[in-house]
């Protein structure tokens, strides 16, 4: 037994030492990125994010509308039911008089049915309803018949707004993700800026008028908020939310995102070439918009990790816009 010891013992030594430099091997064989492989990582990540952001947006602004639907149709079911109460009420009267002046076998029966038919077939007796009391049962017949039509709206309302919910988490799930490591790039590459929930931003001095002076005036006030996926300000904003609260300024309700905005925009169209300040533009794919300011030069809110900001549309920005609005 001691001579098998003594043999396994290097033997397990030996293996341990190979494991360990396997594993160094290993962890040599996959070397830290360099700076420029962070550099385009983070692009690419940026324009996966511009992507991912609208269409967050997007299913986000229909579960909104969705939500506002049901509630709408949930609200009009319970006046709808508290009218049922009401005439519910009346019938019982009616049944009761009926049944008193002979005619009815039960009025408790009757009225105790859940299925509202049943009991307008049980009172509607001919020579039994007076012109009254037939009114009366005629509006509860109507009230039931839309209490039931409502009831089914807002459950089909409900269905979608759940529906929708569900889409919005997983969504979420993913831009968390995405942007999760948009910071650490920016972070290791220190580029990353929090920006100032309370900035002043800066003066518009350029060649706006009108509403579109308007617009520009309070863009450049946001200069140095942060970026947030999502966010429609006061203290944060996104590029299409962004823009959304920079016209609602001059009394124009954009829709929230970029390709709701493009689609909205289909007959105010310009050409690149004839930008004027105020002017909405796109970037190809409608993952990004910015506003822009005249004098070759675009405001906007850019991607995570940066702040509403100022650029000149040079050749790089050019090359990535699509089209142009006019709201």
């Amino acid at each position: 037994m001691r001579d098998v010891r003594r043999k396994l013992v290097p033997a397990v030594a030996g293996l341990v030492a190979a494991l360990v430099v396997t594993t160094q091997a290993s962890a040599v064989a996959e070397p830290r990125p360099t700076v420029a492989q962070a550099r385009a990582r983070l692009a690419k990540l940026q324009d996966q994010a511009d992507a991912m952001v609208e269409r967050f947006n997007t299913v986000s602004e229909r579960y909104t509308s969705a939500r506002k639907k049901y509630d709408r149709l949930d609200r009009e079911y319970g006046r709808e039911r508290s009218t049922v109460d009401g005439l519910r009420e009346d019938v019982v009267s009616t049944a009761s008089a009926m049944y008193q002046y002979g005619g009815l076998m039960s009025v408790s029966g009757l009225i105790a049915q859940d299925d509202p038919a049943a009991t307008l077939s049980g009172l509607a007796v001919a020579d039994q309803v007076s012109a009254g009391q037939a009114r009366t049962l005629s509006a509860f017949d109507r009230a039931t018949r839309g209490l039931a039509i409502r009831r089914g709206k807002a459950k089909a309302a409900f269905d979608d707004a759940a529906k929708l919910f569900t889409e919005v988490r997983k969504e979420r799930k993913r831009v968390e993700r995405l942007v999760g490591e948009q910071e650490r790039l920016l972070r290791r590459l220190d580029q990353f800026n929090p920006g100032n929930p309370n900035s002043r931003g800066i003066t518009y001095d350029g060649p706006a008028s009108g509403s579109a002076r308007t617009v520009l005036q309070f863009a450049y006030a946001q200069v140095g908020k942060p970026y947030r996926y999502g966010a429609t300000g006061p203290n944060a904003f996104d590029c299409s939310g962004f823009a959304q609260a920079a016209w609602s300024k001059a009394g124009i309700k954009l829709p929230r995102t970029t390709y709701q905005q493009w689609a909205w925009g289909s007959a105010r169209r310009v050409s690149l070439n004839a930008l004027e300040p105020g002017d909405l533009v796109f970037s190809n794919g409608l993952g990004h918009m910015g506003i822009y300011a005249g004098d070759n030069k675009m405001v906007h809110a850019p991607h995570t990790g940066d702040v509403v900001k100022v650029v000149t549309l040079d050749s790089y920005w050019r090359s990535r816009l699509v089209g142009a609005v006019r709201p």
